[in-house]
This record gives C-alpha cells, sequence and structure tokens, in this order.
C-alpha cells in the first residue's frame, strides 16, 4: 500500500507538514454531473479535458478522474484515499472499501441506475430460467454471472464493449444493460425480463485511510458538505412578513423542515417569518400564503442543508 503522501511547506523559520487526501471523480459521463455537486458542496474544481489532474481549490485534496468501473479497485488498493462511484463497480469488482454513504445523482435523472435483464420484444424469453445454454452479453461479467448461479441456470456470459442493445437482435440471446429511465431499451425494442441490480453514486474510503484519524475527518467533511448541497437541490428559502393575528394560521400550512424562524419587527403587528420548505409545493403554497395576510414574500435559492 502506498505511503500517506505528505508536503512540506516553507513557512519563516518554520517547515509545516501537509497532509493530502487523494481522491476519485468518475471520468466520462458523470464528471460534469460530481464537479457540479462538489462545486455546491463548496470544491470549485477547474478540469481540462485532456488532463486528469484537475485544480481544486483545497490544498489539502488531490482529486484524479478515472473511469468509475476503476475506482473501487485503486482505492481498495490504497492509490485514492476516497472516491465516488456507483455501487454497481463496488459489486462488479469485489473491493474490499469501506461505504462512506450514498449520494443520489446522476447525468440525467435522480433515479437510481438499475442492471437489467433484457431481450428482443419478440423473443421466447419470459425468465432467467429460459436461459439455460443461452449467450448473454453483458459488461457486469461477475454480477451476471453471479446472479445465474443464485437461480442455478447455466450460460455463457460474454463481456461486452459497449453498443450492447444492438447484439440482443443478432449475436446473442439476452443482454444485461444499465438503465435509469428505460428509454434507450425501448427505443431499440427491448423488453425487461428482470432487474438484476439497483445501484447509486457511493462515497467509498480505503479501509486503512478510514482509520488515520486526520483522513477520516477530512472524508466525513466531504461526506457532510456534499450531503447538504444534494439535499439542498430540491428545497428553497421563504422568507415574508406576517400580521401577528394571521400568525398561528400561516404558521399551521406552512410544510416547514424544522420549526420555522419568527423574528419581531419594528411594527408590533408584524412578524417575520422564515423557512426552509420543498420547492414542489411553492407554486401552491404561495397564493395561500398571500390569502393569510403574508406580504413581501421571498424565495430564494439555497446551497447547503445540513442537518
Amino acid at each position: 500500500m502506498p505511503e500517506p503522501r505528505r508536503v512540506s511547506v516553507m513557512s519563516g523559520e518554520k517547515k509545516q507538514e501537509q497532509r493530502l487526501l487523494r481522491l476519485g471523480l468518475p471520468k466520462g459521463s458523470l464528471q460534469n454531473a460530481a464537479i457540479e455537486k462538489l462545486a455546491k458542496a463548496g470544491y470549485r474544481i477547474q478540469a481540462s479535458s485532456r488532463s486528469y489532474i484537475p485544480y481544486v481549490d483545497d490544498p489539502e485534496l488531490e482529486i484524479r478522474f478515472i473511469r468509475a468501473q476503476e475506482i473501487s479497485r485503486y482505492v481498495e488498493h490504497g492509490n485514492l484515499d476516497a472516491g465516488l462511484t456507483g455501487h454497481d463497480w463496488i459489486v462488479e469488482n469485489g473491493s474490499k472499501v469501506h461505504e462512506v454513504g450514498e449520494f443520489i445523482f446522476s447525468k440525467a435523472t435522480s433515479r437510481p441506475a438499475r442492471w437489467v435483464l433484457a431481450v428482443p420484444e419478440n423473443s421466447p424469453i419470459r425468465s432467467v430460467k429460459d436461459l439455460e445454454g443461452k449467450r448473454i452479453a453483458a459488461e457486469v461479467v461477475n454480477i451476471t454471472k453471479a446472479y445465474l448461479r443464485r437461480h442455478g441456470v447455466k450460460a455463457f456470459v460474454e463481456f461486452s464493449w459497449g453498443a450492447t442493445e444492438v447484439k440482443a437482435h443478432e449475436m446473442v440471446d439476452a443482454i444485461v444493460d444499465v438503465t435509469e429511465t428505460g428509454a434507450s431499451l425501448r427505443a431499440n425494442k427491448l423488453r425487461v425480463v428482470d432487474t438484476l441490480l439497483v445501484s447509486t453514486p457511493r462515497l467509498i474510503a480505503n479501509r486503512q485511510a478510514w482509520k488515520d484519524s486526520w483522513k477520516r475527518r477530512k472524508i466525513e467533511t466531504l461526506a457532510m458538505l456534499l450531503r447538504g448541497a444534494l439535499e439542498a437541490e430540491s428545497k428553497v428559502g421563504l422568507k415574508m412578513n406576517v400580521p401577528r393575528k394571521s400568525l398561528e394560521k400561516l404558521v399551521s400550512a406552512l410544510p416547514a423542515l424544522r420549526n420555522p424562524t419568527i423574528s419581531p419587527l419594528a411594527r408590533e403587528e408584524w412578524v417575520a417569518v422564515e423557512t426552509i420548505i420543498n420547492e414542489s409545493v411553492v407554486r401552491e403554497l404561495i397564493p395561500q400564503l398571500k390569502a393569510l395576510g403574508a406580504e413581501g414574500i421571498i424565495e430564494y435559492p439555497l446551497n447547503k442543508v445540513v442537518y
């Protein structure tokens, strides 16, 4: 296992040792989403399309862009202290890592990714049992083989380098492919037979790094801020001025994250109310608040919500 990296920094006559945490982020389709989420968490990352080592404004953090399929292996081996990758690739690689937490985000939707067994719409295959002796194309070969073993089915599983949907019609009997919405499968006239695995992004840590008190605190801080940024995406803040006589009715109408903050105003018959709510209810809620006497209603976005 590589030794923890330390950088010596000269400050006047004193020599200070600075520790670094090496973090792996997914290269490719999830790269921009990961950068965006970390920016909301407070980490500014500048990446070049030709570089795998981006700039980050935290001097205690080093980032490496690695394919999501490989991150868990490099975290397990200690080349990375921590990384963001899918649960599917942790399972596929059989990686022994510490899972810090689940962080649901993707390039397209907030739905988890599903690895599904799919066949052409007109295929006679209706269940996993019908795969006996058949040929299956899959990128997640180990997950697929484990699925077949659980069902007592013997079939040939070949690794797919991509364009897996096309192979289902001409080259193999079935495929195992990843989907979020199912749109691509439907567009390629494929039918889902079963779901093998549901996967969401996870923050993972090398087990030795997790035992290091400094690295653990650094990883936990990153997790807290990232979780706060993700929580904030579906919520907004509301501020308003409310007549005291209407306060009780108005507060009961608020679907607050916690009890709203109520502050006195210069005019004693009025108070200021501030709360956090789900953005999805704002358009129905604001007219109700207005009808209850609220004035000066302000809706504002949030960067983080930390519980």
